[in-house]
């Protein structure tokens, strides 16, 4: 008797040290089933997904606890080509594929289909001849089943990146005996119509009887596509549901979730309005992993604007963008005037600061002191903290001790003195050395950028409590972009989230949380009634 489901993962925990990422995780799926597993960045899809294939970075980090069953059978998978032989394929997200081979090449990879030729009867089986013939067949058979009518011997290289993407779908295909495939956040390169045809691709797959987890964050593809859905939250278990019995602002909803309580607690105010800080029109940025596909907002006076999505989306595209760090397009007024793009010098010139999201690549020097630091930019942008004697420069030592001292105390920097090393500081003390380094300049406006990334709770509430600090006593207008919702609901005026690149929608930090998860899956709250959705 068939077992009921093809895969079960039961009650998986994993650590990576003291930090628990998996607590109690399961997820069913049945023969010829969709089920999308969803969750933020973080909520532990790609941990569960390494659990699966038997990564090394599971096996080399004390495994895990619970167990994988497949075909109701307990088992061990003890390598990613160990999933494969047992049936378990991925279509990634990045792709896969060799440039310079032919799809049928790209396809049949690692699995060619050869014939004996006079060399290979002596010398073994290893010499004979690659069965083209046979090999573009099949090819051809796995194109047709994804829909794509291109020539099965073209070249990879240069095809569109919607091409690659049923490649990949089509080689997964041809390979023989497989029971589940893994879609990897599969549209995110594709065209709206590529999408709708992807879908219609994966559902004729499931009709064979072979199972798909389907990873996204496009809840509306989801509603099209799944039969069932898994989602996840900070490493746990947060619901599971049938299509039917489910919606759009039900799973936008499940997703985000409260977190409890604010990081920090910031007195209420109205929205800051009024006069205009900064204006973006039409920003195009072409930073790798993060571009930006043409945004607008305006950032008031006063305010904290808070930029959200996540991750790969372009919300930290956008403060790099601004700054010039990456090539830009568009239009940025500062207090009516308006910048030069191109030169990240002309920025910090004009009265604007960033704390990087990369304080230890970016921000930091960290075999320099803490004085060094904070005086750094505004040393080598403004010429400040240096003396002139004819055609000699030197540090003004006192100035910079001055200036150093009272950014320790006012930011609370947990050091030995000045002088001591940024490298061998806390993280969350790096962090506000970056903050005083920005602040050294005497910006008008401030561009913060993951301020909380890898820093421990303590830390975060003193960084976050720093920069509502800075915005609510110095009046200073303040960005921040973060990946974590709810920090950016506690000290935020408003809060504009970017899926794919484009401005979704500017909310009021006590909107919804169905409002929040439905914007950082692309969708504005209020055009799911659009989308089908009763």
């Amino acid at each position: 008797m068939a077992a009921e489901y093809i895969l079960e993962m039961k009650n998986i925990t994993k650590k990576y040290g003291e930090n628990t990422v998996l607590s109690d995780v399961s997820l069913k799926i049945r023969p010829g089933e969709i089920h999308a597993l969803l969750g933020e960045n973080g909520a532990g899809k790609s941990t569960l997904m390494n659990v699966l294939f038997g990564m090394p970075v599971i096996h080399a980090t004390g495994g895990f606890g619970g167990e994988v069953l497949l075909d109701g059978q307990k088992t061990m998978i003890a390598s990613p080509h160990d999933a494969m032989t047992r049936g378990i394929g991925m279509v990634h997200q990045e792709f896969m594929l060799l440039p310079g081979f032919s799809i049928t090449e790209n396809i049949k990879l690692n699995r060619e289909i050869t014939r004996p030729n006079v060399v290979s009867r002596v010398l073994g089986k290893s010499l004979e001849t690659l069965d083209m013939h046979a090999m573009s067949h099949d090819a051809r058979s796995a194109l047709d089943s994804v829909g794509m009518s291109i020539d099965e011997y073209t070249r990879v290289h240069g095809l569109p990146v919607g091409y690659m993407q049923f490649v990949e779908i089509a080689r997964e295909i041809d390979k023989t005996g497989v029971k589940l495939l893994v879609f990897d956040e599969p549209t995110a390169v594709l065209t709206e119509s590529e999408a709708t045809q992807l879908i219609s691709v994966m559902k004729d797959i499931a009709s064979k009887g072979i199972a798909i987890i389907f990873i996204t964050h496009r809840l509306d593809e989801v509603m099209a596509a799944a039969n069932a859905i898994t989602i996840l939250r900070d490493g746990k278990l947060a619901a599971v549901r049938q299509i039917e019995e489910t919606s759009l602002v039900d799973l936008a909803e499940l997703m985000i979730g409260r977190k409890g309580e604010g990081v920090v607690s910031v007195a209420s105010r109205p929205a800051p309005h009024g006069k205009v800080a900064m204006r973006v029109k039409d920003l195009v940025v072409d930073m790798p992993g993060e571009e930006v596909k043409g945004v607008s907002f305006d950032v008031f006076e006063g305010e904290i604007l808070g930029i959200g999505g996540l991750a790969g989306q372009g919300k930290i595209g956008i403060p790099n963008g601004v700054m010039s760090l990456y090539p830009n397009e568009g239009t940025i007024e500062l207090f009516g005037e308006t910048l030069k793009l191109g030169n990240a010098g002309d920025a910090l010139r004009s009265g604007i600061a960033m704390v990087s999201e990369d304080r230890k690549g970016v921000g930091l020097l960290l075999d320099q002191s803490i004085e060094d630091n904070i005086v750094f930019n505004a040393m080598q942008i403004k010429g400040e903290y240096l003396m002139k004697f004819g055609p000699f420069t030197n540090k003004n030592d006192a100035a910079i001790r001055a200036v150093a001292l009272r950014m320790i105390k006012e930011l609370d920097i947990r050091c030995f003195g000045p002088t001591q090393h940024a490298g061998t500081l806390s993280g969350g003390n790096q962090q506000k050395v970056c903050i005083a380094r920005a602040l050294a300049m005497n910006p008008k406006f401030l561009f913060v950028s993951e301020p909380t990334r890898g820093i421990d709770i303590g830390a975060k509430r003193l960084v976050l409590e720093t920069l509502v600090k800075l915005n609510r006593e110095r009046g200073m207008t303040i960005v921040m972009v973060s990946s974590e919702l709810q920090e950016l609901r506690s000290i935020s005026d408003r809060i504009a989230i970017v899926s794919e690149g484009k401005l979704v929608d500017i909310l009021d930090p006590n909107a919804s949380d169905a409002d929040f998860g439905l914007a950082m899956s692309g969708i504005k709250p209020g055009e799911h009634k659009q989308k089908g959705e009763n």
